[in-house]
């Protein structure tokens, strides 16, 4: 009976017992490997892991309260985390390249807003003008007429969605 209840135990928190092995332990054990190696292909995919591992935990972190409510989420999470570490699925590489890389590498997303950076706090302030003949020299033309086309049919969009009711205006 002894060993029966002890298994049971361990059967209900498989994720409490396994879950820092698989997030933690072994990706440390080879994280350390891979800097002692030459190879740059190992310190990628150690490096990559640990960046999505940062993502997941900011992701508990911020959602902790709406996570209580699944009670499957840490074996998700350890599925999840175990392709993110086997180098047989090599998860890590894929979630980075697909998803984090771009997210970061898209002009259009990066650079969307010019934000100037003052150097003499007396001087003129920047208007718009001078803010898009910056955008223009720093990314093209091509990338400005397509801003503007863009933010021209964003426009359009909210103005279909906005109705206009007499209280807006005060006569």
């Amino acid at each position: 009976m002894g060993s029966g209840n002890a298994l049971t135990v361990v059967a209900k928190n498989f994720d409490v017992f396994a879950g820092p092995l698989v997030a933690l332990v072994y990706p440390l054990y080879a994280s350390i490997k891979a800097i002692e190696t030459k190879s740059r292909t190992d310190d990628q995919q150690w490096l990559t892991y640990w960046v999505l591992y940062s993502l997941i935990t900011l992701f508990e972190l911020t959602f902790a309260k709406v996570l209580e409510w699944f009670p499957i989420w840490p074996y998700v999470k350890l599925i999840a985390t175990c392709w993110l570490v086997l180098p047989q699925f090599n998860g890590a590489a894929y979630v980075y390249g697909n998803f984090v890389r771009p997210f970061y590498q898209n002009p259009q997303t990066a650079n969307i807003w010019y934000i100037p950076r003052k150097k003499n706090i007396f001087r003129k302030p920047d208007d718009v003008l001078s803010v898009a003949e910056k955008y223009i020299e720093e990314n093209g033309t091509e990338a400005f007429e397509k801003l503007i086309t863009k933010a021209n049919r964003e426009s359009r969009a909210r103005r279909s969605n906005y109705m206009v009711f007499e209280d807006d205006y005060t006569y």
